[in-house]
This record gives C-alpha cells, sequence and structure tokens, in this order.
C-alpha cells in the first residue's frame, strides 16, 4: 500500500463506473501530453463474511473475490485504452481500503484523478466516501472528472438553460 508511482504519473482510481472510464481517458490523454505513465489503480476488500449458519457454498472465496476485482480493473483498462494499452499505461490491483490505496499511491506521483457524478444529477452527492477522503487527505493535486454524457443537463431551478456537454470534458482540480 505504501509503494510509489514511478515516474511522477498520474494514478487513477478504477472502480468500473462510467466515471473513473473518463477519468481513466483524461488521465491517458494529459499523460500523453506531459509525456508520463497512468497508473490504474483498483483496491478491493473481501467482502464480509457471511452469517455462520449461511450456506459456504454462497461464499465467494477471496481467490474468486480477487480475481473478479482484476476483471473488472482489465476490462475497464481496455475499454479506455484498447486491447493492448501503451507501455505508459501501468495497471495495479491491491487489497485495501480504497482511499489509504489510492493515498499510498500517489507517493510520488504528480496527479489523483478521479471519476464524480455527473453534472445534474442533483439528488445524489458528486463524490462518495472514497473520493471525500482523497480530496481532503491528497498530498498531490486531485482531479475529478465527470462520466462522458452527449446528453444536455438541467440545473435544479426552473427556467435555466441546458449545458451541453459532447466531446468537451470538464474537470475540477484542487491542490495540496
Amino acid at each position: 500500500m505504501s509503494e510509489s508511482t514511478f515516474g511522477n504519473g498520474i494514478v487513477v482510481g478504477v472502480d468500473g463506473s462510467e466515471a473513473s472510464l473518463a477519468a481513466l481517458r483524461w488521465a491517458g490523454d494529459q499523460a500523453r501530453i506531459l509525456g508520463i505513465e497512468v497508473v490504474a489503480v483498483h483496491a478491493w476488500e473481501p467482502a464480509a463474511p457471511l452469517a455462520p449458519y449461511a450456506s459456504a457454498a454462497g461464499r465467494p472465496t477471496t481467490a474468486e473475490q480477487r480475481e473478479r476485482a482484476a476483471a473488472l480493473l482489465h476490462s475497464t483498462v481496455r475499454r479506455a485504452f484498447g486491447a493492448r494499452p501503451a507501455p505508459s499505461v501501468r495497471v495495479v490491483l491491491v487489497q485495501g481500503p480504497p482511499a489509504q490505496v489510492l493515498l499510498g499511491r500517489t507517493r510520488g506521483a504528480r496527479i489523483l484523478a478521479l471519476g464524480r457524478r455527473a453534472h445534474g444529477q442533483w439528488q445524489l452527492p458528486a463524490l462518495g466516501t472514497v473520493g471525500r477522503d482523497c480530496l481532503r487527505y491528497a498530498q498531490v493535486p486531485v482531479v475529478t472528472v465527470p462520466p462522458s454524457s452527449g446528453e444536455a443537463v438541467q440545473p435544479p431551478t426552473t427556467g435555466g438553460t441546458a449545458l451541453p456537454r459532447g466531446k468537451a470534458r470538464t474537470a475540477s482540480v484542487r491542490t495540496g
């Protein structure tokens, strides 16, 4: 968990969501411009044990859970960069609390990129607990990237103007 990122790369939290896919693509674009690596990180934790009277057949083993986590990480990286990602894309699977893992991986990194919910989902917070913890404790700039969408989003007030979000991606930046 305390392993640092080599080469001052961009660490990206990957959870399989459309927002983390957008963050991975954003990081890939930035890394090409800056000539640095992308470190796609997926942190997973074993599922809580079931009640002692629950069937053992219904419990995935730790190895099965790790395989699922690896499959999620690799499929998200493939969706972002194709079947053969550039050598500058490193994939890291770590067992542990996601915020701690991501923050640990940012030692030596230039940026931490995270996905966030799209504007217009007013009833939901833009970031979950992992994202909020990363924003609170990161020692590097944190960029939050919304999922890519061509849909117009309406603000919650009446009479508002739709905000188009085609190919352009927006990002929020917080510096240490």
